[in-house]
């Protein structure tokens, strides 16, 4: 599974969250919906952010469950949800300010190769710009088909 295999219901415009947690809650949720993984998945989400931040810089952040969370996908998936306000993956003093999420859920070694895949393309701030600027789904499909 890459990238490039996104259907247009796993991707989002237009979305707003309060919180880091809402937005990843958010994310987890469509994973579920989507049979990706199981409902525990999205707990597993939250306590990764809290171990280490899902935050990747120019305005991303992949939110994905810990390893320990394995158990709970069924498949590879992948939710890309757009945040024009954006929301705060920091702190109130260090804001780090996401505009475009990616939920993740990988099967072996996929996990691994879908953030490496994500956070090379979203290296090029200005992909980061096109995505959080794409004003439909297919946009976003277009753009990341172009990796």
């Amino acid at each position: 599974m890459s990238v490039m295999t996104l259907p247009s219901a796993m991707v989002d415009l237009n979305q707003s969250f309060q919180t880091k947690e809402e937005a990843i809650r958010f994310c987890g949720r469509k994973l579920v919906d989507a049979g990706c993984v199981e409902e525990d998945y999205i707990a597993a989400m939250i306590e990764r952010n809290e171990m280490l931040s899902v935050y990747m810089g120019n305005f991303i952040a992949i939110p994905h469950g810990t390893d320990e969370a394995k158990q709970y996908v069924k498949k590879s998936g992948i939710c890309v949800v757009q945040v024009p306000e954006g929301v705060n993956f920091g702190t109130a003093e260090e804001p780090q300010i996401v505009t475009v999420l990616f939920g993740i859920a990988g099967v072996g070694d996929d996990h691994l190769a879908l953030i490496q895949q994500i956070a090379l393309y979203c290296s090029d701030v200005n992909n980061v710009v096109l995505l959080a600027d794409a004003l439909t789904k297919e946009d976003i499909i277009r753009q990341l088909q172009t990796t």
